[in-house]
């Protein structure tokens, strides 16, 4: 049941060409936004998208693949946890940013890229 604990699947399309960071400890990062489509009908029976946003945060082995594989618009699956952080702007108010981590990514799609 451990593994049920803050866990996140998402399947969508990429945003943005990934941010990739190459750290001092050489260690990479990937952050991207990963856009995800719910559909339904409303009460007058009209279909309707509601898309949402995440952003998605990969370290690691996982940024590489990011790196090499994932662009804009790119349908992917992840599975990862919530993190929520805390940062100051300059202008001394404080910030609440809730992103996934990546745990594992999965390339879907065709090999063209969509």
């Amino acid at each position: 049941m451990s593994t049920l604990k803050n866990h996140v699947q998402l399947i969508g399309n990429v945003g943005q060409e990934p941010q990739v960071t190459n750290l001092e400890s050489g260690k990479k990062v990937a952050r991207f936004s990963l856009a995800t489509n719910e559909n339904y009908k409303n009460n007058k029976g009209e279909k309707v998208q509601n898309t949402d946003w995440h952003t998605v945060v990969a370290w690691g082995k996982i940024a590489e693949i990011v790196e090499k594989y994932v662009g804009k618009g790119k349908e992917i699956g992840i599975t990862g946890k919530l993190r929520t952080r805390t940062y100051t702007t300059d202008d001394g108010n404080q910030r609440y940013v809730t992103e996934v981590e990546a745990r594992e990514i999965l390339l879907l799609g065709t090999k063209n890229g969509k």
